[in-house]
C-alpha cells in the first residue's frame, strides 16, 4: 500500500497573476495525478490547498495553517516574491519547505526554499546579451513597483552601465495599473534600442497593446527595431493579449511549448511555469521515496540523505541546473531564436554580472 503524504498547494486563483498561478497549480495537480496512478510509485500525494486571493498578506497566514492543521511540510506555491519572503520565516519556524517554481530577480538563498525555475544568470543575463549583441545598448526599464520590477532593473541598469550602454528611463506603475500613456510618451521621445519590460499582469498587458499601436504610428517601436524583452511572459498569459500586440516579444526562460530537452519525459507542457511546477513535484517525490521517515525531514536533511543524489538542487543554494533559451513570439507561439548549454543557478552572480553571449566565456556550466 502507498503511504499517503500531505502536500500543500499556495497559489492565488484571482488577481493580478492568476494566469501564471493557474498554469503552476496545473503543472503540480497533473504531477500528482501521475504521481498517484502509478502503482510503482510507493508514495501518494494529497493536496492541502489554501487560495490567499491575490492578496499578499495572506500568503504568511495560510501557510502556516497548513503547516498547522495538516501533516505538510512541503508546499509548492507563491507566484510574487512579495509572497515568497511573506511566507519564509513562516517555514522557518515550522521547519517546512517552499518549492518555488517561478523565476525571479535572484540575491536569495533559504534554508527552506527550493528555487526550481530561473534567476537572472539564467534569464536576464542571457536575454541582454542577444539584445546587446542585435540591438544595441540603449535601452529603457520599466516594472511594477515590488521586488521583482525593482531588482530586475537594478541590476539590468547595472548591466547595460557595465557595457558602455545607456538607460534613457524607468519607470514604475503599481501592481494591476492600466495608467501607461506616460511610458508610451517618455518611449517615444527616448527611442530606445529595447524595452524591457518587468510589469506584471494587467498592466503588462495594457502597455503591450499601447506599444503594439505605437509601432503602428512609428516604425522605429516594431519588433525589428525596437523589441520589447522579457524574462518572465509565458505562453499561458498570451490569451489576455491581443495576438498583434504579441507579436515579435522576445522572451527568456528554460523551456518554451513544444521545445526538446526539458523538462523529459515527452510532455508538451503549457508554460515553462507548469513545466516547473510539474517538475518540482516530481523531484520531492523521489527525494521523499529515498527511505523511511524522508517526509519529516528539513529540506537539508533531505537533500544529504538522499541516495538518488540530490536531484539536481545545489546544496548550497538550492538552485537548479537549467537549459537558457531566448525566443520570440511569432505568429502567435514563442518561436527559439538561441539556445544555450545549461547552466546552474548563480543567486548572488557570483561568476559575474556580464550580459552573457553565446560563445562567450562567460556563460558557465556548473554541474
Amino acid at each position: 500500500m502507498k503511504e499517503r503524504i500531505e502536500l500543500g498547494l499556495l497559489y492565488s486563483r484571482s488577481g493580478s497573476y492568476s494566469l501564471i498561478s493557474e498554469a503552476c497549480r496545473s503543472g503540480v495537480l497533473g504531477a500528482i495525478a501521475k504521481i498517484n496512478a502509478d502503482p510503482d510509485m510507493p508514495l501518494s500525494f494529497v493536496a492541502v490547498e489554501r487560495d490567499p486571493q491575490g492578496n499578499a498578506d495572506a500568503y504568511g497566514p495560510l501557510c502556516e495553517e497548513i503547516l498547522r492543521d495538516s501533516s505538510a511540510r512541503h508546499v509548492i506555491g507563491c507566484v510574487t516574491s512579495w509572497s515568497r519572503k511573506e511566507v519564509i520565516p513562516t517555514l522557518e519556524r515550522a521547519g517546512g519547505t517552499l518549492w518555488y517554481t517561478i523565476p525571479y530577480e535572484g540575491f536569495e538563498a533559504s534554508d527552506h526554499v527550493v528555487y526550481t525555475h530561473a534567476c537572472p544568470n539564467q534569464h536576464l543575463l542571457p536575454l541582454l546579451g542577444w539584445a546587446f549583441a542585435r540591438l544595441g545598448r540603449r535601452g529603457y526599464l520599466m516594472g511594477s513597483n515590488y521586488i521583482w520590477g525593482w531588482e530586475m532593473n537594478r541590476l539590468a541598469r547595472e548591466v547595460i552601465s557595465g557595457a558602455g550602454g545607456e538607460v534613457l528611463g524607468e519607470r514604475y506603475l503599481p501592481l494591476g495599473a492600466l495608467e501607461i500613456e506616460r511610458l508610451i510618451a517618455e518611449i517615444r521621445a527616448t527611442r530606445p534600442d529595447f524595452v524591457l519590460n518587468n510589469l506584471i499582469g494587467p498592466s503588462q498587458y495594457a502597455f503591450l497593446e499601447a506599444y503594439y499601436r505605437l509601432g503602428q504610428e512609428d516604425a522605429h517601436f516594431r519588433p525589428e527595431t525596437c523589441p520589447i524583452l522579457s524574462c518572465n511572459l509565458t505562453e499561458c498569459e498570451l490569451p489576455a493579449i491581443h495576438p498583434d500586440a504579441a507579436e515579435g516579444l522576445v522572451a527568456a526562460g528554460p523551456y518554451f511549448r513544444g521545445v526538446q530537452g526539458w523538462p523529459d519525459g515527452g510532455q508538451n507542457f503549457g508554460s515553462s511555469h507548469e513545466a516547473a511546477a510539474y517538475l518540482a513535484v516530481h523531484r520531492l517525490v523521489r527525494l521523499l521515496s529515498g527511505h523511511a521517515g524522508a517526509a519529516r525531514e528539513s529540506l537539508s536533511q533531505l537533500l544529504a540523505h538522499a541516495p538518488g543524489g540530490s536531484e539536481g538542487i545545489d546544496l548550497a543554494t538550492h538552485h537548479t541546473q537549467l537549459p537558457v533559451l531566448i525566443a520570440q513570439v511569432e505568429k502567435g507561439a514563442f518561436v527559439p531564436r538561441e539556445r544555450f548549454a545549461p547552466v546552474a543557478g548563480d543567486p548572488y552572480l557570483a561568476h559575474g554580472r556580464e550580459a552573457i553571449l553565446q560563445g562567450a566565456s562567460g556563460l558557465r556550466v556548473v554541474s
